[in-house]
């Protein structure tokens, strides 16, 4: 197989498990991390020419991998593709920088917009594909455009309002690849910029499973409700199986406690739909992404 991907390196039967948060899953048949457009275009073509499975992660933050691994070509967009560029107005990023990490670019260089982002453990490409939020703010009000890879092999650069944002979706779908994107920050004080961080790191510390692999938020919230709120009514708060089960600390999270399996956060998963949906009326549904 190395002949039809050319130069380009890669890793063969790669574990998952040690490329998400939830610290779950098995090996990928094969395991890319292009350092430019052209070999991600490359390595997509090649796959298609080859009818092979491919998709696009970023550090896996948001992801739950089966336990028999991925048969096929993971295209990480992480490390090798994250340049950061300031601007008078705000910042250009590739995909794979860390919101994390943006953030604090951002905090030097005396802009707000992006406080909120601080805590999310996410790269900036899936960040755009799901509008992340948190704490009040989304990706949505400081997006000015983004760079996408089209289905044919074109760049396409998409403005705010063309991106469709809404509750954690966009319109990028598996046949866009986000490459980068602008975001639009103000001028602020560096001072309060960082008081608001430090305030939003101190409540994510005190109300989420912080110190456990996660997902996140394993749930979106459905419109009406709270996801973590419907969850322990339930009487699902520790609710456990095998190794994986619902936060003691915040319900909306489901944690890898114990060396848990795909399968045992999906079990959790559909007790807690099943049993929420019960109760309540109510069908929640994963904000997790789950490759199987």
């Amino acid at each position: 197989m190395r002949s039809i991907f050319g130069d380009i390196s890669y890793k063969e039967s790669e574990l998952m498990s040690g490329h998400t948060t939830f610290r779950i899953g098995g090996p990928a048949k094969y395991f890319f991390t292009p350092k430019t457009n052209e070999e991600i275009i490359k390595i997509i073509n090649t796959c298609k020419e080859h009818n092979l499975r491919f998709m696009i992660m970023g550090n896996g933050s948001n992801m739950l991998f089966s336990d028999q691994g991925y048969d096929g070509a993971i295209l990480q967009i992480y490390n090798n593709y994250n340049n950061i560029d300031v601007c008078q107005d705000g910042i250009y990023a590739n995909a794979g920088a860390l919101l994390s990490k943006l953030a604090v670019i951002a905090r030097d260089n005396s802009m707000t917009g992006m406080e909120f982002a601080a805590g999310i453990p996410g790269t900036l490409g899936g960040a755009v594909v799901m509008n992340a939020g948190a704490y009040g703010g989304e990706m949505k009000d400081i997006i000015e455009y983004v760079d996408v890879l089209e289905q044919d092999g074109t760049v396409k650069r998409y403005n705010c309002d063309s991106m469709e944002f809404g509750y954690r979706k966009s319109i990028i779908s598996d046949d866009k690849i986000v490459l980068g994107a602008k975001l639009k920050l103000t001028k602020g004080d560096k001072t309060l910029i960082q008081a608001k961080m430090d305030e939003l790191k101190e409540a994510r510390c005190a109300k989420q499973p912080l110190e456990l692999p996660s997902a996140g938020s394993t749930f979106k919230r459905p419109e009406g409700y709270f996801a973590a709120k419907l969850i322990d009514d339930a009487g699902l708060r520790g609710y456990s199986y095998g190794g994986a089960k619902v936060s003691d600390k915040h319900c909306g999270f489901v944690v890898n406690y114990d060396n848990a399996t795909c399968q045992d956060v999906l079990n959790v998963i559909d007790k807690v739909q099943s049993t929420v949906e019960e109760k309540f009326g109510v069908r929640l549904e994963p904000e997790v992404k789950i490759i199987l």
